[in-house]
């Protein structure tokens, strides 16, 4: 078959796709494999990293595996020995890359999917489109898929009046904090990226300033798994209704761990609230205040990367997607699981989502013809 340029496109038939090999995807991976599922033959991962790691794999090198909120284990593997001093980029990369090799999991990267379509077809749910960094196509036909693909690649950056001049950033775009030696940057968000940002640059010679809409929530209790689950499930009443999925921190509050203590101390992490307008090289805050600033940092989150399922029409009128009681399901298209959205976009909640949509996935396939066919492999 060809693509819209007139291209070859390769034809590749799978029972599941899987789309993403963070956490979640390769979650659901490895209990696709438990039920009887075989790697590049009943279900394929796609990737558009060009290494494993996932959203991991594109972290600051500042950010060392000492400093990392938590990374719950892959299942079936644990990680351990990790240098706490090393950047965690390269700890996960590794930790992944490792589990894809001895599951022989065939990642098939960097192939970034572009749009999955509806199929009407007895056997095929689905046409899922891919694209290579060297222009080469795919389309698999498939009857249920799995997308773990997110939040990295949308960073939300909120509208202000005004227009700054200077330099700005994303969470995403973040270097080394000393590339701002000397520099007054603006740090905007409440989340524990901010909060991080914050504290690396105060560190490295910068002089931060931050801004949050609402004063910051510092927590003194524990973020251990009963936690969790009680902000995943605040999370999941919110999706199960269809409702775009609140910021994490708007669930979580921050730590307020031993790290941070110093800088709440001298008055580094105190917010100037949220801001009024920009201008060409400074800020004014809501309170009158204004300040000059050479560069802004946006840590104002991120939204679901869900722009390739747009030919399904998953998105409700509320902004967000009406997921079953499972926290998997799409209500409105049967055979499409999101892990990595709602109450899953947890590395704690990405695991357990894995596993839901896998045994979905198998069960929503479980014909004995389809099962035949996508047996045979690619045409």
């Amino acid at each position: 078959m060809t693509d819209s340029a007139g291209r070859m496109d390769e034809l590749i038939d799978r029972r599941v796709v899987v789309i993403g090999a963070g956490q979640a995807g390769l979650s659901a991976a490895y209990f696709l494999q438990h039920d009887g599922l075989r790697a590049g033959v009943d279900f394929e991962i796609l990737d558009a990293n060009p290494t494993p790691g996932g959203a991991w794999s594109h972290r600051w090198d500042a950010l060392t595996f000492s400093l990392v909120n938590g990374v719950y284990d892959l299942p079936g593997a644990r990680l351990t020995g990790a240098d706490p001093d090393e950047p965690a980029r390269e700890v996960i990369k590794r930790y992944y890359g490792g589990y894809e090799a001895e599951r022989d999991l065939r990642v098939a990267r960097p192939w970034r999917v572009t749009a999955v379509e509806p199929l009407d077809d007895p056997q095929w749910r689905f046409l899922v489109h891919a694209q290579h960094p060297s222009g080469s196509t795919r389309t698999y036909r498939t009857s249920a898929v799995i997308s773990g693909t997110g939040t990295w690649d949308r960073p939300y950056v909120p509208w202000y009046p005004g227009r700054f001049a200077g330099r700005q950033l994303t969470t995403r775009d973040f270097p080394e904090p000393g590339d701002f030696a000397g520099q007054r940057v603006l740090v905007v968000g409440g989340g524990i990226s901010a909060v991080e940002f914050v504290v690396l640059l105060d560190e490295a010679g910068a002089q931060p300033i931050w801004s949050t809409r609402t004063p910051p929530r510092w927590r003194d209790t524990p973020f251990d798994t009963d936690w969790g689950l009680a902000v995943e499930n605040s999370v999941a009443a919110r999706t199960r209704a269809g409702l775009r999925p609140l910021r994490v921190v708007a669930a979580t509050g921050l730590p307020r761990t031993p790290r941070f203590e110093p800088a709440i101390a001298k008055g580094v992490l105190t917010s100037r609230g949220p801001i009024a307008r920009l201008s060409d090289d400074r800020v004014e805050f809501a309170d009158g205040t204004t300040e000059p600033v050479d560069v802004i940092i946006w840590a104002t989150g991120f939204r679901a990367s869900l722009g390739h399922f747009a030919p399904l029409g998953i998105r409700e009128s509320t902004g967000g997607v009406l997921m079953a009681d499972d926290d998997v399901s799409v209500r409105r298209v049967p055979g499409l699981f999101l892990v990595g959205y709602g109450r899953s976009a947890s590395t704690l909640g990405a695991t357990r989502a894995g596993r839901r949509a896998a045994r979905a996935a198998v069960r929503a396939t479980a014909i004995p013809e389809l099962s035949r066919t996508a047996a045979a492999g690619s045409r």
